[in-house]
């Protein structure tokens, strides 16, 4: 390894190690769903990331999701929003995760949030009150932590160019995929320019977003403008493709908040109270997938890998078929294996690995299709024989 790919590594390292990355999921649970065929004796093992997808499997009464994360950090995000559940309403959690700030938020924390918390999670949050009192320079707490720095920076580059900014905005009312189509067209070249270019391409900001040297090689290799490449085919396919009446993803990138037309699961009203009365069957640990099964060894029904065995195929392929071997042994027939890549063909599965699954290709090209995110390059659903 170069002494600059060794410099990158530790610089995703510590953004990575020192700070909360993902403040919302960036994958779509409706697809998710479709996927998976959640049912009541399911037991299902998941990347944390911000909760807000765990949170959405509850919906379908599985009876129990393991959340695992090796940052801290995601998982005392996870518990803030359970306490919600626990020991407070509606309309304080969709002023706090749906608005992105709330001035009451921090005495509501000490009065009510805060007994409901495990001691690391309290001790992350007494710090980090600000995050949500609208006050400074970011307005929301979807600006803090590292992918919210990233978001931050992108919704101020596009407010300072107001007639840009309007135009946006009329795409996400468009009333019509073709009037919506149209717009992005005549925004494209004005907002993915050479200096958005040069931006993205940086390993820092890379970083911020959570994408890895491994999958930053994959966008250099396959796209004449590299990272940006393969941002402008995910943008034309979210913003020419599909509707944008729903998608809360790239709103909340716009904006800073959502609305309560258009939020995730866990924060519409209809669907608190069965969530409160579901979210004791959440158990989070922070540590690794391969860990948690070591030391919880079962027969669990769904794994829901995200995108991490890009980084382990590109850096580790021992912990990688160790993190496989230890899957497999801890799968029933007809566990489901959910992953996404930055890859549009992975070819980093084992050959046990091959030997034992079959690989669901109908759904996922539909679900793929259809997803509201759009940034991950391709899509994988695992069957256990």
């Amino acid at each position: 390894m170069t002494k600059i790919n060794r410099l990158r590594d530790w610089v995703f390292q510590k953004v990575h190690t020192n700070n909360l990355v993902y403040n919302t999921c960036w994958e779509d649970p409706r697809c998710d769903r479709e996927l998976m065929d959640i049912r009541p004796d399911s037991e299902i093992v998941m990347i944390t990331s911000a909760g807000c997808n765990a949170l959405d499997y509850l919906l379908d009464s599985p009876k129990a999701v393991h959340c695992i994360d090796m940052n801290p950090r995601q998982n005392a995000l996870l518990e803030l929003k359970r306490a919600f559940f626990r020991n407070s309403g509606h309309e304080a959690l969709f002023s706090t995760f749906g608005e992105g700030a709330w001035e009451g938020f921090a005495s509501h924390y000490q009065q009510v949030l805060r007994p409901a918390l495990p001691g690391y999670a309290a001790d992350y949050w007494d710090s980090h009150l600000a995050y949500f009192n609208a006050r400074g320079l970011r307005k929301s707490f979807y600006h803090y932590g590292s992918s919210g720095t990233f978001a931050w920076l992108a919704s101020n580059y596009l407010r300072s160019r107001k007639g840009l900014f309007r135009q946006v905005e009329e795409m996400f009312s468009a009333a019509t995929l073709q009037e919506q189509a149209a717009l992005y067209q005549s925004i494209e070249p004005r907002f993915l320019n050479n200096m958005v270019e040069w931006m993205v391409n940086r390993h820092l900001t890379m970083c911020l977003v959570g994408v890895p040297r491994a999958q930053q090689e994959l966008f250099i290799r396959r796209y004449e403008r590299g990272a940006l490449g393969f941002i402008q085919e995910c943008l034309r396919k979210v913003f020419m493709e599909l509707p944008l009446h729903d998608n809360y993803f790239w709103r909340l990138y716009l904006y800073g908040s959502y609305t309560k037309d258009c939020a995730p699961n866990y924060l519409l009203p209809g669907h608190f109270a069965a969530l409160r009365s579901r979210e004791t069957r959440l158990n989070p640990q922070t540590t690794t997938i391969a860990q948690f099964l070591k030391d919880n060894p079962g027969a669990y029904s769904h794994f829901v890998l995200l995108d991490h065995q890009d980084w382990l195929a590109a850096n580790n392929r021992t912990a990688l078929a160790e993190e496989w071997r230890l899957i497999l042994d801890n799968s029933r027939p007809g566990t489901r294996i959910l992953l996404r890549s930055a890859a549009h063909q992975v070819g980093f599965f084992p050959d046990f690995v091959q030997d034992a699954l079959d690989f669901e290709q109908a759904l996922t090209a539909k679900t793929h299709r259809l997803d509201r995110v759009g940034t991950y390059a391709s899509v994988y659903l695992g069957v256990v024989r």
